[in-house]
């Protein structure tokens, strides 16, 4: 199942109410960025192989305007 399909699934069940934490990354517009973030670091354990969901997530983050939620300021890049 695609973080997409996920996330519908999760919109689309009528009989549970969305939580606290569902309801904050639903509000984000990045669920499904943050699912297959998610996905990736359950499958393989480490956030390292994960950089291309992490990116992914962190340009959708900027581009819905969510920096001002959590007044982050990113990271040097790695040399």
């Amino acid at each position: 199942m695609t973080g997409k399909q996920k996330v519908e699934n999760i919109q689309a069940d009528e009989d549970d109410e969305l939580d606290e934490w569902d309801q904050r990354i639903f509000s984000t517009g990045c669920a499904e960025e943050q699912l297959r973030m998610n996905d990736c670091y359950y499958d393989k354990k480490d956030w390292r192989l994960c950089r291309n969901e992490m990116e992914a997530f962190r340009q959708c983050w900027k581009r819905k305007g969510n920096e001002e939620r959590t007044l982050s300021k990113d990271a040097a890049p790695e040399k």
